[in-house]
């Protein structure tokens, strides 16, 4: 298969951008870098279309290495012809692969393979040959009791068993049967048993076209099937299929006998395995699309606006054991935890409570309480709500996803990070800091654990993982990060950064101090060659530099989407070039360059 060609099909790209594209890959040059820093050489493929153009390339790879081994093996055996040699070339799939290489592997114990071993293929030979012959008489030759063959219906039983595994060995058979199944059958769901909440009523008794079937119907009766509550097949007409299989034998003297051959053939080999090449097709291709909708949501999550310079109270709501707060300053530094009872079912707590969060309102300056949306998170913000109105003080509540919030509390970050709070306090920080700088917090969670939409937990996990750690690389590399204070959470995630260059930067930074320029990480070898051209481009803030280090290239990305903004060169230290890309006009982006930053 030609990959270049098959690409530029798929993806509808020109064939430069593929094979830069490509190459660029080849070389080591991660995703986010080839789409801010080589778009010349792609012709502008955003990091989203890098991403595809890369998934189909690791796939195609595989699959012209799998057409590779199946026709050396094939050619050992001297089968190989080049007919079937155009028909491996010409796969687009690897199951396709897997049916035509089929007749040729090499096969584990089967029936067929047992009454090979026993000498009755010939017999079989004899009835696919179709002669008139009494073929009762000519099983009797081959009856051997050294070998189990006692009778002639033994004889006869074994040689339907090779011709059985010689039709469902055609892949010709095979591609008709599964198109025919998928344009014209049905996924069908019925009641196994209920569960508490009759999760699954509406697909108790259901029925929907495969071919027409949504992505969020199918991950339903998939779940439903694998908790028991539902029972799922495809219904489609066997007759057909039968008649497109039998008109190749009709003419054959052992009518009888090929239609009993070629029933079990499909019942006992071919269907089964075909209905699951469907059943995996169907959930491959509402993965596909939900993956989509992951991407999309947890992009929105990891780059909504900070809070920056706010000082936020993490509350995390809960009803038996209280709602744990915490207050951190504009740098995420926790100044005060404790425990509120606002939630409680003694007025008394409740009154008591009340009068406590009052103090801490008048006492601290508070710009924002991030409210976790978890249990007990509407009746907290109704209270809190009404303490803020009574008292006018000048506090905005926002709701903050919860999702991934007890994973980080309960790791071993967390654990390093606040050795001597509970779990749940560690939550009421974490939630704070999710307001301040969403993407720097949830950098330290495992993506997987990031609520990002229904049926993420039913997704092949490993490719979730490498979906969503995707996002996080675009994300931050688009940022950027502060080298000299980024956590290793955050610093994995930068193009170009391995262990090895992210240990040195930590060392350094912890024994020897502030890295203050380029020169420096470049003296102190801190970056390899390949990885200093990859991670300090990307990372327009990875230290307090000067302006006048950049390059023309760096200031045009770090500026994109801010145009005609003058950049006087003797400003100063800048900490965050992307705080004027996140200008939302040209006056802000002007005002901050005037100001010399933040």
């Amino acid at each position: 298969m030609d990959i270049i060609k098959t690409i530029c099909k798929e993806l509808s790209l020109k064939e430069n951008q593929v094979i830069n594209a490509i190459k660029l890959i080849d070389e080591g040059n991660t995703i986010p870098f080839i789409a801010r820093y080589r778009k010349e050489a792609t012709n502008y493929l955003t990091d989203n279309d890098l991403r595809n153009l890369y998934e189909r390339l690791i796939y195609l790879r595989k699959l012209n290495e799998r057409v590779e081994t199946c026709l050396r093996q094939i050619e050992e055996l001297g089968k190989l012809t080049d007919e079937l040699k155009t028909s491996f070339e010409n796969a687009s799939t690897l199951n396709e692969v897997e049916d035509l290489y089929r007749p040729y592997k090499p096969k584990r114990k089967t029936r067929a393979s047992i009454a090979k071993e026993k000498g009755l293929e010939p017999l079989s030979n004899i009835i696919l040959l179709g002669k008139k012959v009494d073929i009762l008489n000519v099983a009797k030759e081959y009856i051997d009791e050294e070998k189990g063959v006692l009778n002639e219906n033994d004889a006869l039983n074994g040689a339907k068993d090779i011709i059985s595994e010689i039709i469902s060995d055609n892949p010709n058979y095979r591609f008709y049967i599964k198109k025919y199944i998928i344009n014209n059958g049905t996924i069908v769901s019925s009641i196994n048993k209920k569960d508490e909440k009759d999760t699954y009523e509406q697909y108790y008794d259901y029925k929907e076209k495969i071919s027409t079937i949504p992505a969020h119907r199918i991950l339903a009766i998939y779940r439903g099937e694998r908790e028991n509550c539902l029972k799922v097949k495809l219904s489609y007409e066997l007759e057909t299929i039968f008649n497109h299989i039998y008109k190749d034998y009709e003419y054959n003297f052992f009518e009888d006998i090929l239609k009993d051959i070629i029933n079990d053939s499909l019942k006992r080999l071919i269907l089964p395995s075909v209905e699951n090449e469907i059943r995996s097709d169907l959930f491959t291709k509402a993965e596909d699309k939900s993956m989509i909708v992951f991407k999309k949501n947890l992009r929105s999550l990891l780059m909504y606006p900070p809070l920056k310079n706010k000082k936020i109270l993490g509350f995390d709501p809960g009803f038996r054991t209280g709602c744990k707060y915490a207050l951190v300053n504009e740098f995420g530094i926790p100044s005060l935890v404790g425990v509120s009872f606002i939630t409680s079912n003694s007025k008394s707590e409740v009154e008591r409570s009340k009068v406590e969060l009052v103090n801490l309102f008048k006492n601290n300056k508070i710009d924002y309480i991030a409210l976790g949306n978890g249990t007990a998170s509407r009746e907290s913000e109704q209270i809190l709500s009404n303490i803020i109105k009574e008292n006018n003080f000048k506090i905005e509540i926002i709701i903050v996803d919860e999702s991934g919030a007890s994973v980080y509390s309960a790791s071993k970050l967390g654990e390093s990070e606040f050795p001597s709070l509970s779990v749940e306090k560690r939550s009421a920080i974490s939630l704070a800091r999710r307001a301040q700088d969403p993407l720097s917090e949830l950098v330290k969670i495992d993506p997987k654990s990031i609520g990002v939409g229904q049926y993420q937990h039913d997704m092949d996990q490993n490719r979730l993982n490498d979906t969503l750690s995707g996002v996080i690389e675009d994300c931050v590399n688009e940022v950027g990060v502060n080298l000299n204070n980024a956590s290793v959470s955050l610093l994995k995630y930068v193009s170009g950064l391995t262990k090895k260059a992210i240990d040195k930067i930590i060392d350094y930074r912890e024994n020897i101090g502030k890295i203050i320029s380029r020169e420096e990480i470049k003296k102190k070898k801190l970056l390899s060659e390949k990885a200093y051209e990859q991670a300090v481009k990307l990372s327009e803030a990875l230290f307090s530099g000067k302006i006048s280090e950049l390059t023309k290239e760096e200031i045009e990305v770090g500026f994109e989407g801010v145009p005609q903004v003058e950049i006087n060169e003797d400003l100063g230290l800048i900490d965050a070039l992307v705080l004027v890309k996140a200008a939302s006009s040209k006056r802000e982006a002007r005002d901050f360059i005037q100001g010399g930053g933040v």
